[in-house]
């Protein structure tokens, strides 16, 4: 694919993380408050949320990878389009840490061209 757009590896964007938070123990009212769209994974009171946003958004697919593959923690939501990307993940205190760590060394080791933004 590189070859036919006459580009290389190198010439990519490199990820910028917009967002890093991490919310811990979370409470009965906003478990239901983040929990109000969701049909899949749900964040439990008591536990931690991790909020991630990257740009390019695309990036954001290749830190939830890294993530659920350092620890076992639940995918919430995830959106990899639009001006940022955006990771929701939660579980316990020490696995959201290593989630977290683990996603975001995953976007620094991403070599490529520094954004103008």
């Amino acid at each position: 694919m590189l070859k036919g757009l006459e580009s290389t590896e190198e010439k990519r964007q490199k990820p910028k993380i917009a967002t890093n938070q991490v919310i811990r123990s979370i409470e009965a009212d906003q478990a239901t408050i983040i929990n109000r769209r969701r049909q899949g994974s749900m964040v439990l009171p008591g536990q931690s949320l991790f909020i991630l946003e990257t740009h390019p958004a695309s990036y954001i697919a290749f830190a939830a990878n890294e993530a659920e593959k350092a620890a076992r923690i639940h995918l919430i939501e995830m959106i990899p389009f639009g001006a940022f990307g955006r990771l929701y993940l939660s579980g316990s205190e020490s696995e959201i840490d290593s989630a977290r760590d683990a996603a975001i060394q995953a976007l620094e080791s991403v070599s490529g061209v520094e954004s103008k933004d």
